[in-house]
């Protein structure tokens, strides 16, 4: 199995386990995030071999995409070995609505190059549909960006098939980002064919469900009405008890693998022909190194397909 993937219709070639980042410098996100670690994170993970660093202007509102500009900065001589992936569609100057209009998308490119203190985007991703602009108007101007050289690649996040089929109309997006894990699998019934048939790659967000998939919780727990949790459906009643009872049956292949249930849980997406790169986020450097580690597990096909049945819930 390669561990590389080729993404949409770009020349981008990249790993299949890329770095999420929305805790090096999402303060709107996260409390009590630490910049120097932040960073500490991003350079562990080029100096572990990870290519791809997914970030966003909605992490940090810039944040993260500076203190990760600083990284690179630091890196000249790796820029061209790594995958840099922004978003954009929140606009400052509308109190943060969403906003896709092809001069603000531009203007957004402009900021986020000189954020990352670079002078191309590998993919760039509108993050939000608005409810107004026409989706293949505003592609088509971050079309006439890739053909100046600024970006690589052309991607969406949040969009609706719809909205997506809309937006591909010219055949110019090349990678979606949306939400898919074990436990939300809504993706493989009707986008994962449509990605398929028009050479479109994806990339999962929140592949670990919010810690639910790393194995951290091994009993049922209740939480405190003022913790996210607590309104989460994947936490509540007999679902809950079912992935739990699922994670005790990976806990045990993980086991026979002499590794971590994330690990394998990585291990099972890197396999999953439908996803071209996972981006598992982390907030210290340690965890960079144990993400590593999935890339060296190879998970059989009947491993695989005991996974893929323990979370039919």
């Amino acid at each position: 199995m390669s561990l590389t993937t080729k993404i949409g219709k770009s020349n981008i070639e990249t790993k299949k386990l890329g770095l999420g980042t929305n805790k090096v410098g999402g303060h709107n996100l996260f409390p009590n995030l630490d910049d120097e670690e932040g960073q500490e994170v991003v350079q562990t993970a080029i100096d572990s071999g990870i290519e791809m660093i997914d970030t966003a202007f909605a992490y940090g509102l810039g944040r993260s995409e500076e203190l990760i500009g600083e990284v690179l900065a630091k890196n000249p001589a790796r820029r061209k070995k790594l995958t840099i992936a922004t978003k954009a569609a929140q606009d400052p100057a509308q109190e943060m609505a969403i906003n896709n209009d092809p001069e603000f998308l531009k203007q957004a490119v402009h900021d986020a190059l000189k954020r990352l203190q670079t002078d191309y985007i590998d993919i760039f991703y509108i993050h939000f549909p608005d409810k107004d602009t026409p989706k293949d108007e505003a592609i088509g101007a971050l079309h006439e960006l890739k053909e100046q050289g600024l970006i690589r690649a052309i991607g969406v996040s949040n969009f609706s098939l719809e909205q997506l089929k809309e937006a591909n109309k010219d055949g110019y997006v090349d990678i979606v980002e949306d939400r898919y894990n074990l436990l939300h699998r809504e993706a493989e019934d009707e986008l994962f064919p449509y990605l398929r048939e028009n050479n479109i790659s994806f990339v999962p967000f929140f592949p670990l469900a919010s810690g639910l998939l790393t194995g951290k919780y091994h009993e049922i727990t209740s939480f405190a009405d003022d913790d996210i949790r607590s309104q989460d459906e994947d936490f509540q009643g007999t679902r809950f008890e079912r992935i739990i009872k699922s994670i005790q049956e990976v806990q045990k292949i993980a086991d026979a693998y002499g590794v971590n249930v994330a690990q394998l849980i990585l291990a099972w997406y890197i396999k999953n022909p439908d996803i071209s790169v996972v981006i598992p986020g982390a907030r210290v450097k340690e965890q960079v190194v144990s993400n590593m580690r999935s890339l060296e597990i190879i998970l059989n096909q009947e491993d695989y397909d005991k996974i893929d049945n323990l979370f039919q819930l």
